[in-house]
């Protein structure tokens, strides 16, 4: 059984990968020829991608959904509001040190890096302590019953004027650090505590709440940033393109092929290690003191976790080593084609496919149809992530092209979405802004962003200021759009049962109308 549903996942992983694996090839024997060993790597990395996705998908099920759903009962069992803050702000650092996009983002922002002995990693705590902070105000907002949309409005109100005081060089990364925060790590354990609180509040509103944690811990990691730049007085950044993006030295052979994948598999096993033992280390502390699981669930989990590491190598090596190079030769060759104007179409394109193969997306949908017992269909959403990130990079890519400033963009955007808010089903609000989070993953991190370092790299040169306020900002669209195509389809939806009912209703009257007569 177990064989057959790990078959099953990477035979879905198979279908999510293959059409944005074929665009790039499409263009690469076309538009943008390829140098060979970049084309190899490119291609290994999708082979590797697929049995990565796989592989972290049945993990996820079998550990990260399982105990975060038990986690997030017994947290609300013990009715203590002082302990559930606590385990809230301490797993909500674990997991998100944990998370490989914010990884992949901290590399391509060496800047931050060089101000402090901490280097990449000053980014990453405080983006663990910003999710630690909103995550407990996510779930005391379920444990108080506070309506999610009251606290997203005021979230985001505070991370808008503190843009005031940070330069706008900063602002599209501060946006980013939100949307790569939620990734393949976060997503499950996040979204299981939510459902696993809910499961135990009685009543109307218990299922609207299994939804929204990932959005408020969306929201920390922008205001944390935002403060980062504040303390750090980031202003005009010289940025370098070169010291982001490491483009392989030498795989014009089969060797360099070789070690390049070689370096990627060893730094990745080291990463993802120190990332998943934290969780593994509070599971069995969880263990021990509340013996929540049979001996049998427990190495099963064990088991999940690791199919979770492994998935997690292969997929974070396939993407960086095989994708990242890719994207940035394409960005730089669509760039010099009609001016630049093909990268709007392309964009928008690779965004409609690109969302399919987020691992985290998957889980998203599962929980999503699985919670709302079958009305909101996995397919359904999974449509209307894909066509709010292919706008979304529709945008990131006018914004190369044109220079306008990020918050033409997000500030309507995100008024837009709020406003959804008060004409949204509570339970699809939730749904929305937790999408945007997950939408905003690893490939993004991995091979959009490059895609649009290598565009800015083409138009503006290797060193600009340009890069650093053009480049940055994929993430932070893709995080926008789906808060208002799913807003949307909650609204349809709405609209749909009405209707059902209505017509339900009318069918009942003719026939007591006819039964009397």
């Amino acid at each position: 059984m177990l064989r057959k549903a790990l078959r099953d996942k990477i035979t879905e992983s198979l279908s999510s990968i293959l059409p944005i694996a074929l665009i790039v090839v499409v263009l690469a024997l076309t538009l943008i020829p390829l140098d060979a060993g970049i084309f190899v790597l490119f291609i290994i990395g999708v082979v590797l991608l697929i049995f990565g996705m796989g592989l972290f998908t049945q993990g996820a099920d079998m550990s990260l959904l399982v105990i975060g759903e038990k986690i997030g009962s017994a947290m609300t069992k013990s009715k203590k509001i002082w302990l559930i803050a606590l385990l809230s702000f301490i797993i909500g650092i674990i997991v998100t040190v944990a998370e490989p996009d914010l990884q992949i983002l901290a590399m391509q922002v060496p800047f931050i890096a060089k101000q402090t002995p901490l280097g990449n990693y000053l980014l990453i705590l405080v983006v663990a302590v910003g999710v630690g902070i909103f995550l407990l105000f996510a779930m005391l907002r379920i444990v108080l019953k506070i309506r999610l949309w009251i606290l997203l409005i005021v979230f985001y109100l505070i991370a808008f004027l503190l843009c005031i005081f940070v330069a706008p060089s900063f602002w599209a990364v501060s946006f980013d650090a939100g949307g790569v925060t939620t990734g393949p790590m976060t997503v499950p354990f996040i979204i299981s505590l939510g459902v696993g609180v809910a499961s135990l509040r009685a009543g109307k509103g218990s299922q609207d709440d299994s939804f929204g944690l990932v959005a408020l811990s969306s929201i920390g990691p922008i205001i944390a940033t935002l403060v980062l730049g504040i303390i750090f007085k980031v202003n005009a950044i010289e940025y370098h393109i070169d010291e982001a993006l490491r483009i392989p030295a030498d795989v014009h052979s089969t060797r360099g092929v070789l070690l390049e994948y070689a370096h990627g598999f060893q730094s990745h096993a080291v990463d993802v290690g120190i990332a998943v033992s934290p969780i593994i280390v509070f599971f069995l502390m969880f263990q021990l003191i509340t013996r929540s699981f049979r001996k049998r669930q427990v190495v099963r989990i064990l088991i999940g976790f690791l199919y979770t590491f492994v998935g997690l190598v292969l997929f974070l090596t396939g993407s960086n080593t095989g994708f990242m190079p890719v994207g940035r030769s394409v960005g730089e060759a669509l760039a010099g084609i009609a001016g630049g104007w093909l990268l709007i179409p392309a964009g928008m394109l690779i965004g409609y496919f690109v969302v399919a193969a987020e691992p985290a997306v998957h889980v998203l949908n599962k929980q999503v149809e699985r919670m709302s017992a079958g009305a909101i269909s996995a397919k359904a959403m999974k449509r209307a992530l894909c066509i709010g990130v292919s706008v979304a990079l529709g945008l990131a890519m006018t914004r190369i092209l044109t220079h306008i400033n990020i918050m033409w963009i997000l500030l309507p955007g995100y008024g837009i979405a709020l406003l959804l808010t008060f004409f949204t089903p509570p339970l699809y609000t939730g749904i929305a802004f937790d999408s945007g989070g997950v939408a905003s993953g690893a490939m993004v991190s991995s091979f959009v962003l490059p895609l649009a370092f290598g565009a800015c790299y083409a138009l503006n040169g290797n060193s600009s200021a340009l890069i650093m306020t053009d480049a940055f900002g994929c993430v932070a669209f893709v995080a926008l759009t789906p808060l208002i195509t799913i807003q949307i389809l909650g609204i349809y939806y709405r609209f749909k049962t009405h209707k059902i009912k209505r017509n339900f209703i009318t069918a009942e009257e003719k026939i007591l109308v006819y039964e009397v007569d």
